[in-house]
């Protein structure tokens, strides 16, 4: 592991999905020794573990139906309220604080209707949220991965929490899906943050490893996001294509340790 310590301005994390291959009882170690100490993505099942080893989730999962079956249908509704009716306590007593959700595809909804159907489902669990200190967040996805999903712009995403007009509401504003959708990466982080809730990273195109093989010049929007004040995590969710991932991890840290 590296001899350079992390100077923590950003909050690191990772998505564990990316690295699953690797045993959770063995990444966690691993991933302490580089100095992080969060992790994405994990839901119940997992908590004891990061509790074993003294890793904080970051985003929790676990409530949501799919990626594609979200708050914008009303037919998910009942499914959706009730599994965050039950999750969101579980999240505040295992200490942690960001729960995900998405928003579901399209399937011939207007956009406007679709944010409207969220807004109904979602005031159903913003005041249980807000009871337990709990921040929902809504991830932004581009149209190349997630064909016709409605989530898919700062400005559609921004008029759903202007919506809702709750704290405890945010998105997660994923850097590569939202260079690939509409770049202008910092503007939008510097005009925009108070709706950003959480950072994801990976690299453009092909959503793998973040160094300078890729179009994204990550130490400037690291620095971007600690100029609003973020108190929050970045999280690494790239693909790693070399033959040692934990090496392409490291230096991922160390590329947004600015």
């Amino acid at each position: 592991m590296s001899s350079n310590p992390l100077k923590n301005n950003i909050n690191h994390s990772v998505c564990y999905w990316c690295f699953e291959d690797i045993p959770l009882d063995t990444f966690l170690p691993l991933i302490k020794e580089m100095g992080v100490t969060s992790i994405d993505l994990i839901g119940p099942e997992g908590w004891p573990t990061l509790k074993k080893h003294g890793i904080h989730c970051s985003m929790c999962e676990g409530a949501e139906i799919s990626l594609t079956e979200g708050w914008n249908d009303p037919q998910h509704h009942r499914t959706l309220i009730r599994n965050y009716t039950e999750m969101i306590p579980k999240v505040a007593e295992a200490g942690y604080t960001n729960l995900i959700c998405f928003s579901g595809n399209r399937n011939g909804l207007s956009d406007t209707a679709g944010l409207a159907n969220c807004v109904k489902g979602l005031k159903q669990i913003l005041p249980l949220a807000e009871k337990y200190g709990v921040i929902i967040h809504m991830e932004l996805f581009n149209q190349i991965d997630h064909p016709d999903y409605m989530c898919d712009s700062s400005a559609w995403g921004i008029a759903l929490c202007e919506a809702l007009g709750s704290s405890n509401f945010k998105l997660l504003f994923d850097i590569y899906h939202m260079q690939i959708q509409e770049g202008d990466i910092i503007r939008s982080i510097q005009d925009h943050h108070q709706y950003f809730g959480h950072y994801h990273t990976a690299g453009v195109p092909g959503r793998n490893e973040i160094d300078d093989s890729q179009e994204l010049y990550y130490p400037a929007i690291m620095r971007a996001i600690i100029d609003t004040g973020f108190q929050g995590h970045v999280a690494q969710e790239f693909r790693p294509t070399k033959k040692k991932p934990l090496d392409s991890l490291e230096e991922a840290f160390q590329i947004c340790d600015v």
